[in-house]
């Protein structure tokens, strides 16, 4: 069965190992399933929730498209984009923030999570973003969206907009309500620093992870410092309980090898800590090195990589201008 994909990355710099293995990888395979359309959005509108410098902000935006090219994503088979590039985003935002209820917004953790205590002082896009998220993947019919466990709740709150929208105005169907493509394993990467942690890009350590523009040496190295603890190599997944490091290294292992956890567990069982990050550190460099270089290269071509948003917001624009006139029909405007 034909899939409509949808899925965005945040600019916000320093795209790091976890970014790879719980999203963009997926995103490849997705892509290079023939049974499957895919767009793949910069979501730059999302960024400014919090302040963001200008400059920055730009140069993120290119780097996390030149990290998406050089991990895999085919910008003649997916669409890449960024969303600032479609006004249709912004307009249809405002129109499902119409149909959402606050009790709905008021539900969602993660801007509990990220307004901290304070959150009087939180911005207006932040508690609405959730909104923003919806108008994204309707636009597009995505039939399916890949996300992580912690957007499983936005991704809800896109269902409900749809289904009231199309409850509202008596329009049936008008919205594919998207199903959500969780990926059961490795989806969450942890800090090489603290195996509790996710691995972070706003981790003030650079050692707690590997970031997509590392060179070989700084990978190594920083598989060299990772935290461990002071026994040998469990023989089956019940040895990893209460070992956050161990699980956390040989599920990166197992991910990029392709391998079932179990399989790596029966390779390195009984062995040091040392034998594992010796191999890690090979098998890393291996598939995030031509990574690095290739993102590295791109980035002095800022012409090509504009030309690459360009193109596909205006493939993106095409669809989500049809969508949007339709919108307003059936809206009365």
């Amino acid at each position: 069965m034909s899939k409509k994909i949808f899925s965005g990355v945040q600019p916000t710099g320093n795209l790091h190992l976890g970014n790879y293995i719980g999203a963009i990888k997926n995103f490849v395979n997705l892509q290079n399933d023939n049974n499957n359309s895919c767009i793949y959005c910069v979501v730059d509108l999302h960024a400014i929730t919090i302040n963001q410098d200008p400059i920055q902000l730009k140069k993120n935006i290119r780097e996390t498209a030149a990290t998406f090219i050089a991990s895999g994503l085919d910008y003649k088979k997916s669409i890449i984009f960024n969303q600032s590039l479609v006004p249709a985003h912004s307009e249809a935002s405002w129109i499902l923030s119409c149909v959402a209820r606050m009790g709905w917004l008021n539900r969602m953790t993660q801007f509990k999570e990220k307004a901290g205590k304070d959150k009087e002082k939180a911005s207006v896009g932040l508690y609405v973003y959730p909104i923003l998220m919806a108008a994204d993947i309707l636009l597009y019919d995505a039939t399916h969206v890949p996300v992580g466990e912690d957007q499983k709740q936005h991704l809800e709150l896109s269902r409900d907009i749809a289904n009231k929208f199309n409850l509202d105005f008596k329009s049936p169907n008008f919205f594919v309500a998207p199903e959500p493509l969780i990926q059961k394993n490795f989806a969450r990467i942890m800090s090489l620093k603290d195996g509790n942690k996710k691995m972070s890009k706003s981790d003030p350590s650079e050692l707690s992870r590997i970031n997509l523009t590392d060179s070989s040496d700084q990978i190594s190295n920083k598989i060299k410092k990772a935290k461990t603890d002071t026994q040998t190599l469990p023989d089956n997944e019940n040895g990893l309980s209460k070992r956050p490091e161990a699980e956390n290294l040989l599920g990166i292992y197992s991910s990029l090898s392709d391998q079932p956890l179990t399989k790596t567990i029966n390779e390195f069982s009984g062995k040091n800590f040392s034998d594992l990050k010796e191999k890690l550190a090979n098998l890393v460099v291996e598939k995030i090195s031509p990574i690095s270089y290739e993102t590295n290269k791109l980035l002095k071509d800022e012409t090509f990589i504009d030309k690459i948003l360009k193109d596909g917001a205006d493939k993106a624009n095409e669809i989500a201008y049809k969508k949007i006139i339709n919108i307003k029909k059936i809206i009365g405007f």
